[in-house]
């Protein structure tokens, strides 16, 4: 082999040593940086081995072979030295690592914090006080639920885009036997994406009247600034043999006042559309944006703007005759609200996304004492912690 190339194949070997001991000699939080800048630098696309094959078409036929045989074995000898080294920096940022995050055993251990109630968990209570006092009960059901119970009952058509797999979480797994019964079926299970299962399932049950409301987790596959995939809700449902809709805004529109304490709020119903009411309303809350968050408003102005807490309507006669009920006979209303969003409402809470993030800090801003339960009698906000 040429003197030449001889020469260049060791100036590569040598400058791959120099710069892979300058690699050891790095501080462990740099050294990782280092070996990593060396690995492009002679074993990329661009390196100087690959210069070195380039020239392989240049020289004449009886020098090639001998040639890229010495790359080769460069190639390896040099690859082995990395990996020697790599495995050695390994282990000394290893040993370097656990020197400087060494525990102190002897130091004073960080303050206790008091434990908090969650404003999620607060809200829930404060509403299950509000309707407690008009006659409500609290039911709870399950998270996993069956179709039926989540939408055949509640008269969502089979095309209804609630059942896309792009806003229902589905559960992989074995057959599941139909609801409480007997006869296999292939329809999978799936996390629930309302409370509304839990009133399906309560006029099953067949005890009339019913006057409940159904607190719980819900899951859609929706995930943004003001959404998120797991959340709470609170539903309410009436049945007996002469409520009607008049009943279901005294109720809310009392709910209201008495939740937020004011007996000045503004509210009003907006016709809308529900698969499992009919007719179906929306019911607003006149509000104002202050520094990030909302404020309630006593009297609506150019400034304020409307903001959507809750859903209601009449029973569907279809979801009545679904659970065996005589749609003839009997009537009611029902309605479903988002907890965290009555909770940013209410405590002003500017971000929905903090409301998951576990922080201690924020829960200690925002908590309340779990010994402090909301009542109408001393006041539905107790002091916070």
């Amino acid at each position: 082999m040429d003197a030449t190339l001889s020469a260049e194949l060791e100036r590569v070997r040598q400058d791959f040593r120099t710069n892979l001991t300058a690699c050891t000699k790095e501080r462990f939080e740099r050294a990782n940086i280092a070996l990593e800048e060396v690995r492009t630098r002679f074993f990329g696309k661009k390196s100087a081995l690959q210069n070195l094959l380039h020239k392989l078409g240049d020289l004449p036929p009886d020098q090639r072979k001998g040639f890229g045989a010495a790359v080769n074995l460069l190639k390896q000898e040099m690859l082995r030295a990395f990996e020697q080294t790599q495995s050695s920096l390994e282990e000394q940022s290893g040993a370097q690592r656990l020197e400087v995050e060494r525990l102190d055993s002897t130091l004073p251990d960080r303050p206790q914090h008091l434990g908090t109630l969650h404003p999620t968990g607060q809200v829930i209570e404060e509403v299950i006080a509000v309707f407690g006092d008009m006659g409500f009960r609290a039911v709870e059901g399950p998270d996993v639920e069956d179709d039926f119970h989540n939408f055949v009952a509640l008269n969502f058509p089979p095309d209804h885009p609630a059942r896309q797999m792009h806003d229902t979480f589905y559960l992989q797994g074995e057959k599941r036997m139909a609801s409480e019964g007997s006869s296999p079926s292939s329809e999978p299970w799936l996390l629930r994406t309302h409370t509304s299962p839990v009133q399906v399932r309560t006029m099953l049950e067949g005890d009339l009247p019913i006057r409940i409301i159904a607190p719980g987790r819900c899951y859609r596959s929706d995930s943004d600034q003001t959404h998120t995939p797991m959340f709470h809700q609170v539903e309410g449902l009436v049945i007996d043999e002469r409520t009607h809709f008049g009943h279901l805004k005294s109720c809310l529109s009392a709910f209201v006042r008495a939740f937020f304490e004011q007996d000045s709020v503004c509210v009003r119903f907006r016709p809308s559309y529900f698969p499992f009411t009919e007719p179906s309303a929306e019911m607003d809350v006149a509000c104002l944006r202050k520094e990030g968050a909302l404020e309630l408003v006593a009297e609506v102005s150019p400034r304020s703007d409307w903001l959507e807490i809750l859903g209601c309507g009449m029973v569907h006669p279809n979801v009545l005759r679904a659970c065996n009920l005589d749609p003839d006979r009997y009537q009611g209303f029902a309605f479903g609200m988002g907890v965290e969003r009555l909770a940013m409402l209410k405590y002003g809470i500017a971000d929905l996304r903090t409301m998951f993030e576990g922080d201690v800090a924020w829960l200690q801003h925002y908590g309340f004492s779990p010994l402090d339960a909301p009542s109408l009698l001393r006041g539905l906000r107790p002091q916070a912690c």
